[in-house]
């Protein structure tokens, strides 16, 4: 479900995993919390799909444990609630194997919690009966007592029961539960493929078959359920439903990611670009022994500052080294990492393009046979120190780092892309849409999935068009606020 639901002592220990063993409804976004060398297993366990049987699955984890790994056995929900864990943990405890067992946030309180349906509520019940779907109520020996079942007042939900909520709901109403009794199916519970169907014991198992409803679903049936239409708040946020696929490095689509979650948005992250040192590092380390020299030093990105920076304080250990120079910033994120280090901004062009920079540069004071220094990406666009030099400047071009392709997909957002789509792309440079045309071909991803496109700005948007692509929309401003301000226009909730 949702990834911000995993508990602060779960994230803790994954983030130490070296091995992570991966049931199949786990949010895949939480192996980013694992350290990149973890060994990621995927372990199934889905209805009628079992990648790795129960008994091979318990000598996988004895297996890497004694080997003198940290294993992580990752689980939906609570693993101590029909989820086969305390199977697991037998099988560790016979083998002599430490292990702790950290309870997470059940389905059974989360998934009616975000469809709007409180468990309890005391002007409709004090009690809750759960129990699982998976064992056929027909059986004779069932060892659920569907009467008393029947007679609790309570809330009752049932989990794992999509396939037999018709020999469910029978049951109950042999059993003497009223068939008026409102129901609700929640299936995708806590993410943004949610879906909730209501009705009532009589007729629900009705609906589900004429929608085709399927697992992985969870079934309420109480008065509670009324309550979904006031209470409702998941399934009303302004981009619920939409998948969006973020291509910034992963180290950075951070706020990009949280502000489009919180909106009711998935996210499929596919970084396309990595961020490493650029092939010669000669001129950085030239450009810092002579910093001093400079009159203005021009950063174009944070990912600039971020490394100019972590060389800087192994060269210096004391920010004063940086001397009498002033600072040129282009864009807020650029801005914000320098003030983070107590720099002032001199100079900030309204416009994030070479042609913005040169004209605040005209407004701001002639930079005749003043010493400037570039610092930016390896490969960039030649206009600016072209426009530079003609205004006077005597212009050092640092590269301070370099983007490569990044090809991974530890968290299947690539196969996820590849089965079920998405509603849009979204775009933060010329380099992250290069990489991601070199990756999967650009333009045939776009028409295979029908994919709306969102530019930052303009040397993001000639880039695209050079490979025939109109963004539906380019970010105003430039940066994070205006790339969500995007996504919303391009929905139509702008």
């Amino acid at each position: 479900g949702d990834a911000g639901l995993l508990t602060l002592r779960g994230a803790k220990l994954l983030a130490s995993a070296d091995v992570v063993v991966c049931d199949a409804l786990v949010n895949s976004e939480l192996l980013n919390i694992a350290p990149e060398s973890a060994e990621i297993i995927f372990a199934g366990k889905r209805a009628n799909l079992h990648a790795i049987p129960q008994d091979e699955l318990n000598e996988l984890l004895v297996d890497h444990a004694k080997s003198g790994k940290i294993v992580i056995r990752l689980k939906g929900g609570d693993p101590f609630l029909f989820g086969r864990g305390g199977e697991e943990a037998e099988r560790l405890a016979a083998s002599g194997i430490p292990f702790e067992v950290v309870p997470g946030v059940t389905s059974i309180s989360a998934v009616p919690a975000y469809a709007g349906i409180p468990a309890t509520h005391r002007e409709h019940c004090s009690s809750i009966t759960i129990f699982t779907g998976h064992e056929n109520p027909d059986k004779p020996d069932s060892t659920i007592d569907w009467e008393n079942v029947a007679r609790e007042s309570g809330t009752k939900i049932i989990l794992m029961g999509i396939e037999r909520l018709r020999a469910i709901t029978e049951r109950l109403i042999e059993n003497g539960l009223t068939d008026k009794t409102p129901a609700a199916l929640i299936r995708c519970g806590t993410t943004s493929q949610q879906e909730t169907l209501t009705g009532t014991l009589a007729d629900i198992a009705d609906k589900a078959e004429q929608v085709k409803f399927d697992a992985p679903a969870i079934i309420i049936f109480g008065s509670v359920v009324n309550l979904r239409e006031n209470l409702g708040w998941f399934e009303r946020r302004p981009l619920f439903g939409r998948r969006i696929v973020i291509t910034r490095s992963r180290g950075q689509s951070g706020l990009l990611v949280a502000r489009l979650v919180e909106l009711g948005a998935e996210i499929l992250e596919i970084p396309v670009i990595k961020i490493v040192l650029p092939d010669d590092i000669e001129p950085l380390k030239d450009a810092l022994l002579g910093i001093a020299n400079y009159d203005w030093l021009i950063f174009t990105s944070s990912n600039g500052v971020e490394h100019f920076f972590e060389l800087f304080f192994k060269t210096y250990d004391d920010i004063r080294a940086i001397g009498g120079c002033q600072i040129a910033a282009v864009g807020s994120s650029t801005a914000a990492k320098l003030k983070n280090l107590h720099l002032k901004i001199d100079l900030m062009p309204d416009e994030f393009t070479a042609l913005g920079v040169a004209n605040a540069f005209k407004q701001h004071q002639s930079i005749e046979n003043l010493n400037i220094c570039l610092l930016r990406a390896q490969v960039a666009n030649s206009e600016l120190p072209k426009m530079i030099n003609e205004m006077g400047g005597i212009v050092d071009d640092i590269p301070v780092y370099k983007t490569v392709l990044e090809t991974g997909d530890r968290n299947n957002a690539v196969a996820r892309l590849d089965e079920d789509g998405a509603d849009l792309v979204t775009f933060t440079s010329g380099s992250t849409v290069e990489n991601f045309h070199a990756r999967f071909d650009l333009l045939k991803t776009i028409e295979r999935h029908g994919l709306q496109v969102v530019s930052i700005g303009p040397e993001t948007t000639r880039t695209l068009k050079n490979l025939g692509v109109e963004p539906a929309v380019e970010a105003v401003p430039h940066n994070i606020d205006g790339m969500i301000e995007a996504v919303m226009k391009t929905v139509g909730c702008a």
